[in-house]
This record gives structure tokens, C-alpha cells and sequence, in this order.
């Protein structure tokens, strides 16, 4: 563990100069500038295999590419694909949040179960919390510490578990996620480089990810009843205080579910109906329900579902009184993620002059040819992909931030040898997540560690990458294996979408 520790040690310091991910974008831009005055006089080109194009690499400091970026600027922005899709699914899910419903719901999962399936309880509950993104750590790591200690168990071992869960396994989940709606979208527009029709919605890989949730919380909850909660240090002491009281939903807030499960009926049964009804506007081409407005534009409808649930249940609770706050909540949830659109601004750039060079289809026709060179599977290339990206997660742990980089590459040239682009997507997932509980460069990583040193006040970062680096080891082994299977098996990553 000694090795082990400065090796993190050595990442940890080199992650520390990284400049803030808004920054780093813009040294990427200039970068890309300079790469592309050289190779633009050395009048670098390819031919693209679907259509025969010929792409010659344009200089971005020349007239022409300043022009372009004074101009572009605002519609790089607009039409940024993530951009519209997140503010839409946030104006539902904050209504939701704010009400107290996804509180609710992970409560459930957590008191529904006996205590010696806790440990299942908050992992699983840590993958439904996903649909939260970010504020799943805030809801899950407080979550984790009462459970444990209403259960009798060591506090500590709580916070590690919800922790783990929520981070590692940031990409599965049961539910449709925001993440699910940034990454699917990046990923569309990288794909329509190489096939302008070409639509990837953010139920994509819904199955996968889904099996994922469950699979992943039985992962931890194995690794951590069979040998990290046997350790000593995790045993229950003084410091951990008595026991909480139960989780347990009040007698308002089950009446609340109550109604709330009723409109959630009602709500898919309207929907349905719309769908089926002869002419249906909603149906896509040729009576597709894959291609229907449902599923292609299912932000839109998970957003509509959120609201009205969330709004059900605050009404009950008290919680949201009136219509007129809920303008106010979702202006509240959109503010949450005002660091998220600065951010956007920078990247939203960034890949309009990486498109506008024509190096992403140099580099992507180039990659493309080399792998087909080697004539290596494509499990092969794609299991690649999740070990270097979940080498790279240690030190750009922003996970949208990394697939806005890599997305323009690793798609075209994955499309030029025959793999879909979800394909290769699912591989970035595996990777994104795996490696997420263990690097310090995360901040929920020293939030994690804060309420662990609530308990136990000599805990280190030791302390809690003892706990993380296993799990997360056996994630990246085990979560490739089944990604491996269902590619085997040839099963659909979602609605519509074979591996293979």
C-alpha cells in the first residue's frame, strides 16, 4: 500500500497544476491553432472512407479561421448540443428534488430492506441517486451514515459505501440521468462528422446501464461484507455515537408517495395513449416508437415527469405550495449548474474549431487506419478505451468535460471501423466511473473524507483509499467483464441500439 500511496501521491501533485477545466480548453484551442498552421503548410488531407471527401486541414490563424471564430461564437454556443438538453432536464428534476420526492424514494429503498442488506440498500440508492448528478454525494454520504448507524454499524463504513457507490458507479443507474442526456449528446454530434443523420438519444444505453446499477451495487456490497467490513478499523466504537432512528417516511410523506405513485400512472397511461393513437404525431417514421418523439426527445418527457410528480408531492408534504414557486425552484436548479455553462462556453468552442480544421477526421481516418493495420477486435479497442480513460479520469475527473475531447476522435474513428458510436460510448462509461472514488483531484473526495473524519479523527486520505482502491479495482475488472459479455452476447445497449 506504501508504493500505492505515492504513486497516488505523485497524481495527486501532478493533477494539482492543471489549470481550471475552463482554462485548460482554451490552452486546447491554442494548441489546436498552432497544430493547425503546421500542418496546414504541409498541406496534410484524407480522404473519408463513407463518402470520398477529400479534408484538408485548414490553418485556424489564418484570416479565414479568425473570421470564423469572431463569428461563430454565439452559435457555438447556442447549438451546442448538451446545452438545451441539461436545462431541460434540470427544470424537472430540480422541482423534483426540491419537493423532497428523490429524498423520499432513496429513504424507501433504504428502510424497505432488512439491516443486514444496508449495505445493497445504499449502494443501489446511490446508483438511483444519479439522476441528481452532483447532488447525489450531498444526499447519499449524510444518507449512508444514518442507515449504518441505525443498523448498529460503523458510521464510517456508511459514508465509504454511499460514497463509493455514487462515485464509481457514477454512470449507471436505473433512471435516466442528465449525465446520460450530456454524454448522448456529445456523442451524436461527433457521430453526425462521419453520418449527418445519425441520432443518439440519452436512453442509448439504458439497458446497460440499468443491468449496471444492480450489478455494481451486489459488486460492493460482496467486496464489502466478505472483506472490507471485517477489517477492525471498521468495526462500531464509542465515537460513532448511538444509533440513529430508522429512516421512515413520516405519515405525510407516505400519503404523498401514495398520490405520487398515482400520477406517475397517470402520467405514463397519457403519454401511452398519445403514442398509439392512429396519425400519432409522436410516432416516428414508419410507427417507430425507437424513433418517436418519446425516446427521441426523452429529456423533454423525463423533465414533464419530474415536475409533475415532484409538484404532486410537494403539494402534500407542503413543500410547494403553489405554482407560482415553481418558476422559482427551477431558476434555483438551473443556478446550480451556472458553473456548468461557463464551462460549456469554453468547450462549446473548442469543438467548433476542432471541426472546422478537419484534424478531428485526420485524426480520427488515421486511427482508424492504424487499428485496422493491426487488425486488433474490436472488444479488443474497446476494452482499451475504458483502461486509458480510466487512467485519464485521474486527473480530468469531469467526466463531460472528458468526452467533449474525446468524443470528436473516438467516435468517427470507431464509425470508420464499423463499431457504433454508442459502442463506444459504453466503453467511456466504464472508464469514466471506475476510477472516480479513488483520485483526490475529485472534491466530493475530500467531502467524503470530511465526514469520515467526523468519526474517526485521524483518518487520512489513507484511510479512505484503502477502502475506494479495491472497489475500484474490482469495478474496472468486473464492469469490463459484463461489458465484454453483453458485446459477446450480442445484447442492445438500449432501445434500437446494438453493440455490434
Amino acid at each position: 500500500m506504501t508504493v500505492l500511496f505515492r504513486v497516488i501521491g505523485a497524481i495527486e501533485r501532478a493533477g494539482n497544476k492543471l489549470p481550471h477545466p475552463f482554462w485548460l480548453f482554451w490552452i486546447l484551442a491554442a494548441v489546436l491553432a498552432v497544430t493547425s498552421l503546421v500542418l496546414a503548410l504541409l498541406g496534410v488531407h484524407v480522404t473519408l472512407p463513407k463518402t470520398g471527401e477529400v479534408v484538408e486541414v485548414k490553418n485556424l490563424l489564418s484570416l479565414d479561421g479568425i473570421g470564423f471564430a469572431a463569428k461563430s461564437a454565439l452559435d457555438n454556443l447556442a447549438k451546442f448540443p448538451p446545452l438545451a438538453v441539461i436545462l431541460v432536464m434540470l427544470l424537472g428534476v430540480s422541482v423534483a428534488e426540491k419537493s423532497g420526492l428523490l429524498e423520499a424514494l432513496l429513504r424507501i429503498t433504504v428502510v424497505r430492506l432488512p439491516g443486514r442488506w444496508v449495505t445493497f440498500a445504499i449502494a443501489f440508492s446511490g446508483m438511483i441517486a444519479h439522476i441528481m448528478s452532483d447532488s447525489a454525494y450531498l444526499v447519499m454520504i449524510p444518507l449512508g451514515t444514518l442507515a449504518f448507524r441505525a443498523a448498529g454499524r460503523s458510521p464510517v463504513l456508511g459514508v465509504m459505501v454511499a460514497y463509493v457507490a455514487v462515485s464509481a458507479g457514477f454512470n449507471a443507474s436505473p433512471l435516466v440521468t442528465p449525465s446520460d442526456a450530456i454524454r448522448s449528446s456529445l456523442t451524436a454530434a461527433a457521430a453526425k462528422t462521419v453520418d449527418p443523420g445519425y441520432v443518439v438519444t440519452p436512453v442509448a444505453t439504458y439497458f446497460f446501464s440499468a443491468v449496471s446499477s444492480v450489478f455494481l451495487a451486489g459488486l460492493i456490497t460482496l467486496v464489502v461484507e466478505l472483506v472490507l467490513a471485517k477489517r477492525p478499523e471498521f468495526a462500531p466504537s464509542e465515537e460513532d455515537g448511538d444509533p440513529a432512528p430508522a429512516i421512515r417516511l413520516t405519515a405525510v410523506e407516505r400519503r404523498a408517495m401514495k398520490v405520487t405513485a398515482g400520477l406517475f400512472v397517470l402520467f405514463v397511461a397519457v403519454v401511452a395513449v398519445l403514442l398509439v393513437l392512429p396519425g400519432s404525431p409522436l410516432m416516428g417514421a414508419g410507427g417507430s416508437i425507437v424513433q418517436s418523439a418519446v425516446v427521441v426527445n426523452i429529456s423533454v418527457f423525463i423533465a414533464l415527469l419530474f415536475a409533475f410528480l415532484g409538484f404532486g408531492y410537494g403539494r402534500v408534504t407542503g413543500t410547494i405550495p403553489s405554482l407560482a414557486d415553481i418558476p422559482v425552484i427551477m431558476a434555483g436548479g438551473v443556478a446550480k449548474i451556472a458553473p456548468v455553462i461557463v464551462l460549456f462556453f469554453a468547450v462549446s468552442q473548442f469543438l467548433a474549431y476542432f471541426t472546422w480544421t478537419g484534424i478531428g477526421s485526420v485524426v480520427a481516418v488515421g486511427g482508424a487506419d492504424l487499428l485496422r493495420s493491426l487488425n486488433a477486435p474490436h472488444l479488443v479497442v474497446l476494452l482499451a478505451i475504458v483502461l486509458a480513460v480510466a487512467l485519464l479520469n485521474m486527473l480530468v475527473t469531469s467526466g463531460s468535460a472528458m468526452w467533449a475531447i474525446l468524443a470528436p476522435i473516438l467516435v468517427p474513428m470507431m464509425m470508420y471501423l464499423q463499431v457504433r458510436p454508442e459502442a463506444a460510448m459504453g466503453a467511456f462509461m466504464i472508464g469514466d466511473s471506475v476510477t472516480n472514488a479513488v483520485t483526490p483531484m475529485s472534491p466530493y473526495f475530500v467531502l467524503a473524507l470530511g465526514f469520515v473524519q467526523q468519526y474517526r479523527k485521524n483518518a487520512g486520505i489513507g484511510t479512505l483509499m484503502s477502502f475506494t482502491v479495491p472497489i475500484a479495482f474490482v469495478f474496472l475488472v468486473a464492469w469490463s467483464a459484463l461489458f465484454a459479455l453483453w458485446y459477446g452476447l450480442g445484447i442492445p445497449l438500449g432501445p434500437g441500439v446494438s453493440l455490434r
